[in-house]
């Protein structure tokens, strides 16, 4: 495990965060704890994941470990097209567990959201 034993703190969320590598300006992630190796397919990460009002991806995830994700506040959109239109919106209080391999998404939110997700590989 590659994470450290962290009691409780106050979290700064001011700075700190970063968009993620293939994701498009206005979602950005804060990572908590840990790290992912995704050539190695090992690690297990924890991290925040927010999207600014109106943003939305265009094509589907998919990734080689789980993903479990809870949506701590806002709306998020799954499964809308290419130009951010449909899908199913969901509010604060869900959570998803997704399998490697599992499309997912694209994703839209139309007020902004915070997200809290977990990834991590199986053990060998």
């Amino acid at each position: 495990m590659n994470k450290k034993h962290d009691e409780f703190h106050r979290i700064d969320m001011a700075s700190g965060w970063e968009t993620p590598p293939g994701y498009p300006s206005g979602i950005e992630q804060k990572i908590l704890s840990g790290s992912l190796d995704e050539a190695a397919k090992r690690g297990s990460r924890t991290r925040l994941l927010r999207f600014a009002a109106g943003v939305f991806t265009t094509a589907p995830f998919v990734h080689e470990y789980w993903e479990e994700v809870y949506l701590v506040s806002g709306d998020l959109t799954v499964g809308n097209d290419k130009h951010g239109r449909g899908g199913v919106t969901f509010e604060p209080n869900t959570y998803a567990c997704r399998p490697p391999g599992a499309p997912h998404g694209p994703f839209r939110s139309d007020t902004g959201c915070m997200l809290l997700e977990i990834h991590y590989f199986d053990p060998a």
